[in-house]
């Protein structure tokens, strides 16, 4: 794409041609052909999820390709474009790219692959992770997952699936900080049946990928009819979602694990803490902030002098304000001082407005959108709503890199103080000697 500064004004989101081509060995998957190619299959998958952005995954495209040739017709191995996948990344936990990860046995519960990223150490892992399948299929632990489901007779496929009663759902459900989806079943239903084996498999991934702060229930609506009445259920299974300080909501998304388990990781988002807001104080903080997300949010404030501790912290709560507001875009949040990192703010355009400033930075392009309007919640919010929906104008960072970042020592929090001065002793100084014509 041919790009001429001063004329053309482009957005901080041209689509990116995949990392994959059909001439390859690795197989493209997506939410359309994910179940039938992966979880249906008997076969051992390596899968990675990557971003056609992502410096990390572009490294490791070729090694992965060796790799899927050397495996062939031994172990699968696929790849998802997560950034246009979304949400099959989401159902998996994806935060960063690349993540690779091993669907064995059990394809219910994947592997998070911790290798190293050249061929050699993918076709280990992999020979590795097929040895162990074949041991546990030889001793008789594993039948294989030709329906893509867990045998429901065998035993703990719904350890994860919280089983309340008239008398426990009060104190588990309704004072909890988690969120609670809860189904409400008849055992003679065939529709509940059918949904059993989905909800049990998604509580088990919503349960690790949540760290527990998102639960899957279900009651007995024929036996628990207080609840039953309470709720007012009147056909099955009906689910019900859980937040505390908030009426329960229906839940009427499909039926299917992946469906479940993208509804439930929604709420953990919902719900999740903001992302950290950083001050550069290095140019790693820097680049690790700014390679792992797709915009980088980079704020310049004043000079502690100016400002103060009380200053600097209203800006630093507009930040964290902001940074809560767009949470589920996981966008990385940095700042720095003025000054501290003259460089950049010369690469990013910022002075000429004053200070504070703020940019959105889109390292894989390197490309940047300026904040014209105010650094206030109200003038933040338009300027990332823009971006957020492709508009905006951008210009080329300066240079085409990030320039060199100093290392400094980070904000104690504290006033500033002004620098201590030599003192002058004058007390030998006879002004009246000076020449009255110099002076």
């Amino acid at each position: 794409l041919l790009f001429i500064v001063g004329t053309v004004s482009c957005t901080l989101f041209l689509a990116v041609n995949g990392l994959y081509s059909a001439s390859d060995d690795v197989i493209e998957l997506t939410p359309t052909n994910f179940n039938k190619e992966v979880i249906q299959s008997e076969s051992l998958w390596l899968v990675e999820f990557y971003a056609p952005w992502c410096g990390h995954c572009q490294r490791l495209t070729p090694e992965w390709k060796k790799a899927a040739t050397a495996l062939k017709g031994v172990v699968k191995v696929g790849a998802v474009d997560a950034d246009k996948h979304q949400s099959l990344g989401g159902q998996y936990g994806v935060r960063g790219f690349p993540t690779i990860k091993i669907f064995g046995a059990n394809k219910n519960k994947a592997e998070d692959y911790q290798g190293g990223r050249t061929s050699d150490a993918i076709v280990d892992a992999a020979l590795s992770a097929l040895r162990s399948l074949v041991k546990e299929r030889l001793s008789g632990r594993s039948g294989g997952y030709s329906s893509g489901k867990q045998s429901r007779e065998s035993g703990g496929d719904k350890k994860d699936v919280i089983e309340l009663t008239d008398d426990s759902f009060d104190k588990n459900v309704i004072n909890s900080d988690d969120v609670w989806m809860v189904e409400f079943y008849a055992p003679w239903c065939g529709h509940c049946k059918n949904l059993e084996p989905e909800w049990a498999a998604a509580a088990t991934e919503v349960k690790e990928q949540t760290k527990g702060k998102v639960k899957l229930a279900a009651v007995d609506a024929t036996v628990n009819q207080m609840l039953a009445n309470r709720y007012g259920i009147r056909g099955f299974p009906t689910i019900k979602i859980f937040q505390k300080g908030e009426n329960p909501v229906d839940y009427d998304g499909g039926r299917t694990r992946s469906d479940i388990i993208a509804r439930a990781l929604d709420l953990f988002s919902d719900n999740a803490p903001p992302p950290e807001l950083l001050e550069i104080i290095n140019e790693d903080v820097l680049k690790s902030t700014c390679d792992a997300h797709q915009l980088c949010i980079i704020s310049v404030l004043p000079h502690i002098l100016d400002t103060g501790a009380s200053g600097r912290n209203s800006y630093l709560d507009v930040m964290l304000k902001m940074a809560e507001k767009y949470k589920k875009k996981m966008w990385g949040w940095l700042w720095t001082e003025a000054g501290a990192q003259s460089d950049l703010e010369s690469s990013l355009g910022i002075g000429g407005f004053g200070y504070p400033a703020m940019a959105a930075v889109n390292a894989r392009k390197m490309k940047f959108a300026l904040l014209k309007g105010s650094f206030s919640e109200q003038g933040i919010n338009e300027f990332l709503r823009e971006l957020s929906v492709g508009r905006g104008s951008t210009a080329p960072v300066g240079g085409g890199a990030f320039p060199k970042i100093h290392s400094v020592e980070p904000w104690d929090g504290k006033d500033g103080e002004l620098p201590v001065e030599d003192d002058i002793d004058l007390s030998d100084v006879d002004l009246d000697d000076w020449d009255k014509d110099e002076l």
